[in-house]
């Protein structure tokens, strides 16, 4: 399949459908005697499943995350752990459901939040295990998982911090606030800095100097390279105006199609930067490079072919782009359908890395090294989620999935149905009380429900396509 910009909208969902691309060598693997290998790991912020060209994206294009397609291999069912950030964030760092512990229960950590909530210092995540090994550890970018001094990526298993600690930041004027607020949020590791520029163009910047620096100390590197791009403001190169503005970084009364486009842009040339400076650096045929999204798209986002958005547990607000590049290990321009979720990657960064996981904690996520290098068959899996706005719970087994929201419950094919429309509930009974007794015995296994705790979805006074819905939280989430 071609992984470019002239993908159309069908060939893809006909891939999905078609289930795995089959390799050209079954056996086909890396070098045994490679030494470890580096990671960077981009993840973008409510970028929607079909808001990259080589995904669908039919108004503007993106060619450098084209680019890492081209060269490796797309997802086509890859799922966020949550349908907010972060949740989402706790998963991927620890390997594990969210709702193991108490920070994976917001939905998501608001900056007006006074709680004490945040990731335990002691917990093992990626970045710990990977130091351990022999890893340097850099975080550039979005945290989102507690605020100092209890909480923060240097107390969590990073080397280095550049970035902002909470949800959402203005692109311009760095503070979670309105412009004349006192609320910067801009970090140079434990120090709150000054920097002007627009912040997609700073983390990209900061990346680039952190792969020449682990360039030349020749320590094999994890890089976390969370941008906030496409996350609200609305606000793209040029739009300081806009920055002063707006009395709320969540404005509804901003935004468009034509200004998303930019931002994605923009975010897609900074991608662009850093696999040029992995070729500048002779870096590049030994670093895998992922590119995914921390949850389904936002009001502007292209979630086709599936209905609902961030905040929502329909395949809209869960499902997301992933893509994953490491030359000599992963054929190039492949699809493949097996379904994963966030928290996979860090048993599959370790494997690669030759790291342990902890066995105190147990990981959820399973090991995709197999998927990416030995064309291995694809699994089934059980999916689990659970989200407290709307009272939304989620179970994927194979190609069914198990949906409750607000009371009114549902069992969707979602391979032969992705908009979530047939309900077959009543039809294929059998199923249906199979999932939803599956579904009970995980949620004993987990936290319950923390009444206190963040949640939020869209309103009817907020999205038009929202008439008839009234949501437990004030506006939509970080």
């Amino acid at each position: 399949m071609s992984v470019g910009s002239s993908v159309t909208r069908r060939d893809l969902l006909l891939a999905g459908a078609a289930g795995s691309f089959v390799l050209a060598s079954s056996t086909y693997r890396g070098r045994a005697a490679d030494p470890p290998p580096n990671i960077i790991f981009v993840m973008a912020d409510d970028l929607g499943y079909a808001d990259l060209s080589c995904y669908g994206r039919r108004d503007y294009s993106t060619p450098n995350v084209d680019r890492i397609a081209a060269d490796g291999l797309r997802f086509l069912q890859a799922y966020a752990n949550s349908a907010v950030c972060s949740a989402t964030r706790t998963a991927l760092i620890t390997g594990r459901y969210q709702y193991r512990l108490p920070i994976g229960l917001e939905e998501p950590l608001t900056s007006a939040s006074t709680r004490k909530v945040g990731l335990p210092p002691e917990h093992p995540t990626l970045p710990s295990l990977l130091r351990k090994a022999g890893y340097g550890t850099t975080l550039i970018g979005k945290w989102h998982l507690g605020r100092l001094p209890e909480f923060g990526p240097l107390q969590s298993g990073y080397d280095h911090f550049y970035g902002f600690r909470g949800g959402a930041l203005d692109y311009y004027t760095h503070k979670f606030g309105p412009a004349p607020s006192n609320t910067d949020d801009l970090w140079d590791g434990d120090v709150k800095i000054q920097q002007n520029g627009y912040l997609t163009d700073l983390l990209g910047e900061r990346a680039v100097a952190i792969v020449n620096d682990y360039a030349k100390s020749k320590q094999p590197f994890l890089l976390s390279l969370h941008f906030n791009a496409p996350h609200w403001p609305w606000e793209a190169p040029g739009d300081e105006a806009e920055a002063q503005r707006i009395k709320s970084l969540f404005h509804f009364d901003g935004g468009s199609q034509e200004t998303y486009a930019r931002m994605v842009m923009q975010l897609d040339l900074q991608v662009g930067r850093v696999l040029q400076a992995l070729d500048t650096t002779g870096l590049a045929d030994n670093t895998i490079v992922v590119f995914t999204s921390d949850n389904g798209g936002e009001r502007f986002a292209d979630t086709w072919p599936f209905t609902g958005r961030k905040t929502e547990l329909l395949e809209g607000g869960l499902r997301i782009p992933a893509i994953v590049r490491w030359p000599g290990h992963v054929r190039p321009g492949t699809t493949n359908n097996q379904v994963m979720i966030s928290m996979d990657w860090m048993p599959t960064f370790l494997a690669a890395a030759g790291a342990l996981p902890d066995p105190s904690y147990p990981l959820d996520g399973v090991d995709l090294l197999p998927t990416l290098t030995q064309n291995a068959a694809a699994f089934p899996r059980k999916l689990y989620w659970r989200y407290k706005n709307n009272e939304q719970e989620a179970l994927r087994d194979g190609d069914w999935k198990y949906l409750k929201i607000r009371g009114n419950t549902f069992l969707f094919n979602v391979a032969d149905d992705p908009l979530e429309r047939a309900n077959f509930k009543a039809r294929r009974k059998d199923i249906y009380d199979r999932l939803v007794a599956d579904y009970a015995a995980w949620n004993a296994t987990m936290l319950p429900f923390d009444p206190k705790s963040s949640t939020d979805g869209f309103k009817a006074n907020q999205l038009a396509d929202h008439f008839g819905v009234e949501a437990a939280g004030g506006g939509p989430a970080d």
